[in-house]
């Protein structure tokens, strides 16, 4: 590696190196490494070495609970994991490996990745060109293995640059809250008169809540454990289908307190992770980009063993209404479901997009109907159950449009063209203000409407086809997961769109 010092150093400042992180990520002893003795080399007179920097990336083939994957990583010990360093065929190669065996591939970062520095145009011999010639192949393979593999990164440590990009280009990425991600780092941002530090800059809250980063861990460790659940849900490659595992959660098991989850207060805010662990099998739960796009949860889940992509409404946050951001959230991981042939359950208390000033200049009506874009393209298996609310345009985007979908609705459900709060002022003004008790008049109308918005009123005319007792819905879940089960179809998406 980069010499005892540099080893040293690695672990005074609390990281692993990369073969330590190889060896704890993997299944023990299964690591096949590939050019382990590629270097720069000087020779004497004689022809004889005397000195040898190993290339700065690690890969090759490995295990995973017991399946192949594609492992590369930077050594942070060699020039910090910068392109001085580097031979380039060497991470370009585990892309290209992971593409062609349709095999996961598993990155871990940590410095530029191979982008350089400003040293480079000394050591080289020349200004690089970013894009120059026959510089682009590997960004070639990023691109389509997120459309082919799955794609995890671990950011452990500074990254950068081109570091950066290859942290977010991934399904999945996950950074410890020492690290930092930036596409530039404190010194060269502080020309822009910007004097900040690593954490202040791209720390972990900065990263996971811009959604650059999906997950934020204590440890290495913690990392590792993340990277190998995430890819338990998940099938090798897009021509095969998510594998399905044992279970012994019983698919008819009902708790008591779904009956009362949902206030009969509508105002009243109420925790939905603790319904979604109650209705899928126990502690499949995995929850993803939880700190992005908060009004909408996403994760991973199994129903009787089979693999879905769980959508949850969060009414602590803008009582579920669908935020820009929140949008981006559902864009990215619907393209991801229909990528990698997850059925998708969505568990609906959505109000509508967000609304107000701050709103209309985030854009979010843009957003709002990307979000029924990537939705209404796909392909795969749809189960909706509305909790409480679905109003307005983002009512519409809980099931593809036009393509049969199973829903259920509880019978807190609430739904709407707009809601009765504020909606009644405007539809009845002439009314209200001809009353001689505009306050009196107001209560008879909200009175009268509210007696014709029951959701049974909506399942008498066939507007919604079953409202459900709440303590089936694992059950009715469960069996969507096994109707659906035969629908999946292995290979390349239709109408795919690569999103990072």
């Amino acid at each position: 590696m980069g010499g005892v010092d540099k080893v040293k150093r690695q672990h005074d400042q609390g990281r692993l190196t990369v073969r330590e992180r190889i060896d704890k990520l993997i299944d023990r002893g299964s690591f096949h490494e590939i050019g382990a003795v590629s270097g720069i080399g000087e020779y004497d007179p004689n022809g004889d070495l005397t000195k040898l920097t190993p290339a700065n990336c690690v890969f090759g083939r490995a295990r995973v609970d017991g399946r192949t994957v594609v492992v590369v990583g930077d050594d942070f010990t060699v020039r910090g994991g910068s392109a001085d360093a580097s031979i380039s065929a060497k991470p370009l190669m585990a892309e290209e490996m992971a593409h062609d065996f349709r095999l996961p591939i598993v990155r871990i970062i940590e410095g530029s990745g191979g982008g350089g520095s400003v040293k480079t145009i000394e050591t080289k011999g020349a200004a690089n060109l970013p894009g120059g010639i026959g510089s682009t192949r590997w960004y070639r393979f990023t691109t389509e293995n997120l459309a082919r593999v799955p794609v995890v990164a671990l950011g452990l440590g500074s990254v950068a640059g081109l570091g950066a990009a290859r942290l977010a280009a991934s399904h999945y990425s996950i950074m410890t809250r020492k690290s930092a991600m930036f596409v530039a780092g404190p010194p060269v941002v502080k020309a822009l008169g910007q004097d900040l530090s690593k954490e202040e800059l791209g720390g972990a809250e900065i990263q996971t809540r811009a959604g650059a980063v999906d997950h934020a861990v204590d440890t290495e460790e913690e990392a590792f454990a993340c990277a190998r659940r995430f890819l338990s849900y998940l099938p090798s490659s897009v021509y095969e289908l998510p594998p399905t595992l044992p279970c012994s959660d019983s698919p008819e098991r009902s708790d008591e307190a779904l009956m009362n989850a949902v206030p009969r207060n509508r105002k009243q805010v109420y925790k939905m992770r603790p319904i979604i662990e109650s209705v899928v099998d126990k502690g499949s739960f995995f929850e993803v980009a939880k700190n992005f796009g908060k009004p909408i949860i996403v994760g991973l889940a199994r129903l009787e063993g089979r693999a879905v992509l769980v959508l949850a409404s969060d009414s602590f946050h803008y009582g579920g209404s669908w935020t820009a951001d929140a949008c981006q959230k559902v864009v990215r991981w619907v393209d991801f479901a229909e990528t990698f042939h997850l059925p998708v359950v969505y568990l609906m208390d959505c109000p509508g997009f967000m609304i107000g000033l701050d709103a209309e200049k985030a854009a979010t009506i843009r957003h709002g109907v990307r979000a029924m874009a990537a939705v209404n393209q796909t392909t795969v298996p749809w189960c909706t159950v509305i909790l409480r609310n679905a109003f307005g345009v983002a009512g519409v985007v809980h099931q593809p449009a036009d393509r049969f979908s199973i829903r259920y609705a509880w019978p807190s459900a609430y739904w709407g063209s707009l809601p009765l709060e504020g909606g009644i002022e405007a539809a009845y003004r002439a009314d209200i203000d001809a009353a001689e008790d505009k306050a009196a008049k107001l209560k008879e109308i909200e009175e009268r409407l509210n007696k014709l918005r029951s959701p049974f009123r909506s399942a008498e005319k066939f507007w919604v086809e079953e409202i459900i007792d709440p303590r089936k819905t694992r059950s009715l879940l469960c069996e969507f997961a096994r109707l659906a089960e035969p629908l999946r179809k292995a290979g390349p998406p239709e109408n795919m769109t690569i999103r990072p």
